[in-house]
């Protein structure tokens, strides 16, 4: 259905993360992969939701110069928001064990940004999803850390993972945000911009 909206544009997704991969293949969207590498450094006094956008928008702008009229970019950001800072992805297994540790038995909110670029237009939008732990062994977080390797994932760990079936106890929102992208955001929003043209 979706595909058919957007059989006269070029979908340019800008990332390397293989969910976000599988999400666009599962709406049955036509899409390349583009990926420019960019420094995920954002400014110190943004919070929550500022940070993602920010990031979701600076991930377009290597982009910016070489669109074509039909294109639209997509460039996301998902953040692990606990204790009013943002937890990124882990530089090695005792940074994983601390943040893995820190959401133990208490919840925190993943947020997703999605940015839609054109050559005229940007738009940016974002969902969160809380997220309930239950109390975590150390046992528990050493396992998972050592059989999954979370070093890819803000917050150290993956929904999706062993972690997730056996810690979370609730969530409220999008399930697939918290897995990297809430894809119905995705789709209403291209839905939006197409019918808007």
């Amino acid at each position: 259905m979706l595909k058919d909206v957007l059989k006269s544009y070029r979908i340019i997704l800008a990332s390397g993360s293989p969910r976000r991969h599988q999400f666009f293949k599962a709406l049955d969207l036509d899409f390349e992969i583009q990926l420019k590498p960019i420094d995920e450094i954002f400014p110190k006094h943004l919070k929550g939701e500022q940070i993602s956008d920010y990031l979701a928008k600076l991930k377009s702008e290597p982009f910016l110069n070489a669109l074509q009229p039909n294109d639209i970019l997509i460039t996301s950001d998902t953040i692990v928001w606990h204790n009013n800072q943002a937890l990124g992805k882990p530089k090695d297994a005792g940074d994983a064990f601390k943040m893995i540790k820190s959401l133990s038995n208490t919840h925190h909110d993943v947020i997703s940004s999605i940015c839609f670029t054109t050559t005229d237009m940007q738009t940016i939008v974002n969902a969160t999803t809380k997220v309930y732990f239950k109390n975590l062994t150390e046992d528990q977080i050493w396992y998972y850390i050592n059989t999954f390797k979370p070093y890819d994932k803000a917050g150290a760990y993956g929904i999706q993972e062993w972690i997730g079936a056996i810690g979370i106890s609730k969530i409220e929102g999008s399930y697939n945000n918290v897995v990297g992208l809430p894809t119905d955001l995705l789709y209403e929003t291209l839905i939006n911009m197409v019918s808007a043209n």
